[in-house]
């Protein structure tokens, strides 16, 4: 059976417990028959590597950020030099900039959007109302019947929006 192809936002390195998270979405786009298209996992760039994701991505349907945490730090100073300068005290996590680049370009695409983020990950992208796009957290092992159907259907809805969008493309 032919699949369609929605571009994959992810770093290439994770941990365990993170690669877990990676798989359960994984295993729903497979299940709704769609093929995941991601630099550094199912495609490797020739020329420049946001070239290389522009092209690929407007051979996609859909798009999908998957925001990780990447880095992590409690310490830190905030729009230096300005009257908004502010200390960082508690821990902050960052996803890959790679992110926010994707999603532009998917955005920019209008392709449908699905965003997941882990719980610290704030910013750009992963703030609510940035986009007409809910934000959602990452679904993390086990997951319980109620998680699972509510992950289904989430993924029905934006997977229609995705088959909509590649059969008006593709007439």
């Amino acid at each position: 059976m032919f699949k369609i192809p929605v571009f994959v936002s992810a770093p290439s390195d994770l941990n365990k417990e993170q690669e877990k998270s990676y798989s359960i979405i994984i295993e729903e786009l497979k299940v709704q028959h769609f093929e995941p298209r991601a630099l550094g996992r199912s495609d490797y760039p020739v020329n420049l590597p946001l070239q290389e994701v522009y092209s690929l991505a407007k051979h996609c349907a859909g798009g999908l950020i998957l925001g990780f945490s990447q880095f992590e730090t409690k310490s830190g100073l905030w729009k230096k030099g300005t009257q908004s300068s502010a200390r960082q005290t508690v821990k902050k996590a960052f996803p890959t900039p790679w992110n926010q680049l994707e999603a532009g370009v998917l955005f920019g695409l209008k392709v449908p959007l699905l965003v997941f983020r882990e719980e610290t990950i704030t910013g750009g992208i992963f703030d609510p109302g940035v986009t007409d796009v809910f934000v959602h957290n990452m679904p993390i092992l086990p997951l319980d019947k109620t998680d699972r159907y509510g992950l289904r259907q989430l993924f029905l809805k934006w997977a229609g929006m995705v088959r909509e969008n590649y059969y008006s493309q593709n007439q």
